[in-house]
């Protein structure tokens, strides 16, 4: 014989629920200090203090404008670097909020890996404005896909919770399906320019349920780090495959290598 409380009953119950992990939250809150996610020295509010807000290194012109690498001196309007003239990605263009350095890697990790969603909104804000020129003309959002039992382990994405956070300050829509990853990739890291690309070869693709949602519209890739570019070039050449018009990348950081002399 089966039972189960009346549906106002269990009603109640999750309102208490709730009730209670708000005030717990609440008195959390005020027993232990907001730290800096960086060092971890008391701040005020959420993120980074004003030291550690310092070392950050925000990327702003001049800077090449189909990859966003920022150059030494401004070479003129329109110039590209030498690695987008011998290297062109699959994508048009590509905007970072940051470069890729010890503050920018620990936020990227408190989210990535100890479930730090509350930075999501913080960052994506700052990935808006970077990416003001590419939000204006786009139609669609898309974070890049982690393969199902990555996202099972983690238990959320971090492109996708970064793209969520740039849709509410933009107004573009969002579409977490369109693109899947159909096969597991092993990690980019300690991996060559050349092992990248192979690693993720083929490893994604826009459903065919999907290709309506993609076929003529102007898609912009969100992710977390851009580091050889291998991932978000697999990622658009799936997109482009899809019959999109165009696609750019929107990254909160990227890797910037020494000496990127403009021609």
């Amino acid at each position: 014989m089966s039972w189960s409380l009346p549906a106002q009953l269990r009603g109640a119950l999750r309102l208490c629920r709730s009730a209670w992990t708000q005030t717990a939250r609440v008195a959390l809150d005020i027993a232990l200090p907001t730290l800096c996610v960086a060092c971890r020295e008391p701040v005020a509010g959420e993120g980074v203090c004003a030291a550690c807000w310092g070392k950050l290194s925000f990327i702003a012109p001049p800077f090449c404008s189909r990859l966003g690498i920022p150059f030494v001196y401004d070479p003129g309007p329109g110039i590209l670097s030498m690695q987008a003239i011998a290297d062109p990605p699959a994508y048009q263009r590509a905007r970072a909020a940051v470069r890729y350095d010890d503050v920018a890697r620990t936020l990227v990790h408190q989210l990535k890996y100890h479930d730090r969603t509350d930075l999501a909104p913080t960052m994506g804000r700052w990935m808006a404005r970077a990416g003001k020129e590419l939000l204006a003309d786009a139609d669609l959002l898309v974070p890049v896909p982690l393969h199902w039992r990555r996202g099972f382990s983690r238990r959320f994405n971090q492109s996708g919770a970064l793209a969520r956070a740039i849709g509410q300050q933009s107004g573009v829509a969002i579409s977490r399906d369109a693109l899947r990853r159909i096969r597991p990739t092993e990690h980019q890291i300690g991996l060559s320019r050349t092992e990248r690309a192979s690693n993720v070869q083929g490893a994604f693709k826009v459903p065919p349920e999907r290709r309506a949602e993609i076929h003529g519209r102007r898609v912009i890739l969100v992710d977390d780090v851009l580091t050889s570019g291998a991932t978000t070039d697999a990622c658009a050449r799936a997109l482009l495959r899809a019959k999109a018009a165009q696609v750019d990348v929107l990254v909160f950081a990227r890797v910037v290598e020494a000496h990127k002399v403009p021609i």
